[in-house]
C-alpha cells in the first residue's frame, strides 16, 4: 500500500518522463533519426532511454565522444521537463545503452578500488570523473563497505576510495 506522497512522486516522474520522450521523439524526427523510446522509474528519478536495433549506428552520434553530447541533450531535456512543469528534474537520459555499459564498468571500477584498499590499507584516487560517473562509483565503494569521498573542483574532480576506519 503506497500513501499519497509516494504516489504524488510516483505521477510525477511519470509525467517527467512523458514530456521528456515527446521532446525526445521530435528531436528524433528532426534529425531523422530511428530509435524507441523506453521510460522508466528508478528510485527518486524518471529514467528515459533511447534505444535502436543493433544495426542503426545513427544513436551514436547522439552519444557523442565519451558521452559528452549525450550529456548536453539530458540537460536540454531536463530544461524542457522543467519548462513545462516549472519543477527541476533530474531525469536520467541513456541513449544505446551507453550510460548502462558505463555504469557496469564504473561499477566495476569502484569494487577493484575498494580491493585496493582493503589490501593496502591507504587510499586510492581514481581519475577525475563526471558527477554520473563519481555517484556510480561512491554506489559501488558503499556496497563494498568502505566509504568515499569527492575532490579537487570540476572538471578535475576525483573520487577518493579511504580505507575503514
Amino acid at each position: 500500500m503506497t500513501d499519497g506522497n509516494t504516489t504524488d512522486a510516483l505521477t510525477r516522474l511519470e509525467q517527467e518522463g512523458e514530456i521528456a520522450a515527446d521532446y525526445l521523439e521530435g528531436l528524433l524526427d528532426i534529425a531523422d533519426l530511428d530509435g524507441d523510446i523506453d521510460m522508466d522509474v528508478e528510485g527518486d528519478r524518471a529514467s528515459v532511454s533511447i534505444v535502436g536495433d543493433s544495426s542503426s549506428r545513427d544513436l551514436n552520434k547522439l552519444v557523442g565522444r565519451d558521452g559528452e553530447v549525450l550529456e548536453a541533450l539530458q540537460e536540454l531535456t531536463r530544461l524542457a521537463v522543467h519548462r513545462e512543469t516549472g519543477d527541476r528534474s533530474r531525469l536520467m537520459l541513456d541513449i544505446a545503452g551507453f550510460r548502462a555499459q558505463k555504469r557496469a564498468e564504473l561499477t566495476e571500477l569502484g569494487e577493484k578500488a575498494a580491493e585496493e584498499v582493503k589490501g593496502s590499507g591507504e587510499p586510492v584516487k581514481l581519475k577525475p570523473m563526471t558527477p554520473f560517473e563519481r555517484k556510480v562509483v561512491h554506489d559501488a565503494v558503499a556496497a563494498a563497505g568502505l566509504r568515499s569521498e569527492s575532490e579537487g573542483e570540476e572538471p578535475e574532480r576525483r573520487v577518493v576510495v579511504l580505507p575503514a576506519s
